[in-house]
């Protein structure tokens, strides 16, 4: 019998993204994959339910809000420059209430999640270290957030086009 967080077999491919129905697959096969990161963390890494809950539920906005639903793009693909893109804009305007706080425990999940997607051969272990410097640049992400809530104006046109989503 197949429990939630039961290890199956994962095959990048199916997040592929070309269709809404695509979308629909990948964003339910996220939801039981980010299950199965937060067991192995406790069982492999020897972390509380609590802090591997904490950083599933970090990397979860990234992983479906981000990449399946609004880039549309396999999670196991990010181009370079999306956790920046994450983090210093789309984070930011789709939050009521954007703080440090909250980012650096979804930057914290993002990282633990691609290095457990190394360990399991899904995510090249050549392009983590990239990936870790933009979950590490949380100064640089805070004062986006300090800048966004101190706009004037027109100010916002500068703003978005200094980490543009397209």
């Amino acid at each position: 019998m197949d429990t939630p967080t039961a290890k199956r077999t994962l095959n990048p491919g199916d997040f592929d993204i070309t269709c809404l129905d695509d979308e629909i697959r990948a964003d339910r096969l996220c939801t039981e994959l980010l299950k199965q990161f937060a067991a192995s963390l406790v069982t492999e890494q020897q972390l509380t339910p609590l802090e591997a809950g904490q950083l599933a539920h970090g990397a979860d906005p990234f992983l479906r809000d981000f990449m399946i639903a609004n880039r549309r793009e396999n999670l196991f693909q990010p181009a370079p420059g999306r956790v920046r893109q994450f983090a210093g804009h789309f984070y930011i305007i789709n939050n009521m209430e954007p703080n440090r706080k909250e980012l650096a425990a979804m930057l914290d999940g993002i990282a633990a999640f691609y290095r457990y997607a190394v360990s399991q051969n899904w995510f090249s272990a050549d392009l983590l270290p990239t990936l870790e410097k933009e979950c590490a640049d949380l100064d640089s992400y805070s004062t986006r957030i300090e800048n966004f809530w101190n706009l004037q104006g027109d100010g916002f046109i500068a703003w978005r086009a200094e980490i543009p989503l397209d």
